[in-house]
C-alpha cells in the first residue's frame, strides 16, 4: 500500500492511502477538499472511501466538498452518525474496511472524543487525534479513564507499528515532554532530531509505537522521573498509571 501525506489547515495531515494492485484509494481525515482532490487527481487513483477517526471538523471538513466530486462510502464510528457529514458505514471495534485488496481494521478509542476510531492497515496505524507522536488528544468529551484505556490497547501493538496521527505537533509536544523528563535520554535526541527536521520544514509524521513508548509522556505512566514531577507539581496526586496519566494531561493542557 502506498501512503502519501497531505498536509492540511495550517498543521492538520490527511493520507491517501493507495492500493499498489488495484490503484483504488481512501482518504484519511480530510480536512479540506480542494487539496484532497488535486491529489487524487495527480496520483490516477480509483477512489473509493473517505475514512474519518472522529467527528472534528478539522477532520471532516473536506467531506462534503470530496462527495461532491466522488460518490464514495464514507467510514466512522457508527455513534457518530449525526456528526460525520456522509457518512454511510458506521462502524465499532474489530470490523474491516478494504481498499482494493489491502483489508484493514477498526479500533474503538474513545477518550478525544466518543466516537474516536483508528484505522490499522498492516503496520500502519492512522489514530486521528488519540495518540499523537509524543503527546495524545484533549479530553474533549471523554475521561481519563476511557483516554487511558484507549492509550493502553494501542501500546499493545507491535513496536515497528508506524503512527500517522492528524496533526504536526511533535515538537511542541517533545518541548512538555521534556519538561516532565529531562533525565531521558531518548527523548533528548529525539527533540534534537525533531528540531532538525522542522527547521527544514519536514513532517515528524510518522513515528514508531516504540519511538512513542520511549519518549511519549502520555504513555509512560510508570516512570519515576515523570511521576516525581507530577508530585511536585499536586503532592496529593495518587501514583496508579490513570491518575498519572489524568494528571500529565492536566499539565499539558496549560503548558
Amino acid at each position: 500500500m502506498k501512503i502519501v501525506q497531505i498536509p492540511l489547515l495550517r498543521d492538520n495531515y490527511a493520507y491517501l492511502l493507495i492500493c499498489d494492485k488495484t490503484k483504488e484509494a481512501a482518504v484519511v481525515d480530510p480536512s479540506e477538499a480542494e487539496p484532497v482532490l488535486r491529489r487524487i487527481e495527480a496520483e490516477q487513483v480509483a477512489f473509493r472511501a473517505i475514512l474519518n477517526t472522529h467527528h472534528h471538523r478539522d477532520h471532516t471538513g473536506g467531506n462534503e466538498g470530496i462527495l461532491g466530486k466522488h460518490k464514495v462510502e464514507v467510514y466512522g464510528h457508527k455513534s457518530d452518525q449525526n456528526r460525520i457529514p456522509g457518512l454511510t458505514h458506521g462502524v465499532e471495534e474489530g470490523d474491516e474496511v478494504k481498499i482494493g485488496e489491502v483489508k484493514g481494521t477498526v479500533f474503538f478509542i474513545p477518550g478525544h472524543t466518543t466516537g474516536h476510531i483508528a484505522f490499522l492497515f498492516d503496520n500502519n496505524l492512522f489514530c486521528g487525534d488519540t495518540l499523537f507522536t509524543a503527546g495524545c488528544g484533549r479530553l474533549f468529551e471523554g475521561t481519563p479513564e476511557q483516554m487511558h484505556a484507549s492509550l493502553k490497547k494501542l501500546m499493545a501493538l507491535p513496536d515497528n507499528t508506524k503512527v500517522y496521527c492528524g496533526h504536526e505537533y511533535t515538537e511542541s509536544n517533545l518541548r512538555f515532554a521534556i519538561s516532565l523528563e529531562p533525565r531521558n535520554p531518548k527523548l533528548a535526541s529525539r527533540f534534537e532530531r525533531v528540531q532538525g527536521l522542522r527547521s527544514r520544514g519536514t513532517s515528524t509524521v510518522p513515528s514508531t509505537l516504540e519511538e512513542e513508548k520511549q519518549t511519549n509522556p502520555f504513555l509512560r505512566w510508570d516512570s519515576k522521573e515523570i511521576q516525581a514531577s507530577v508530585k511536585s507539581v499536586n503532592p496529593s496526586t495518587a501514583l496508579d498509571p490513570v491518575s498519572v496519566f489524568a494528571a500529565v494531561r492536566k499539565m499539558k493542557d496549560s503548558f
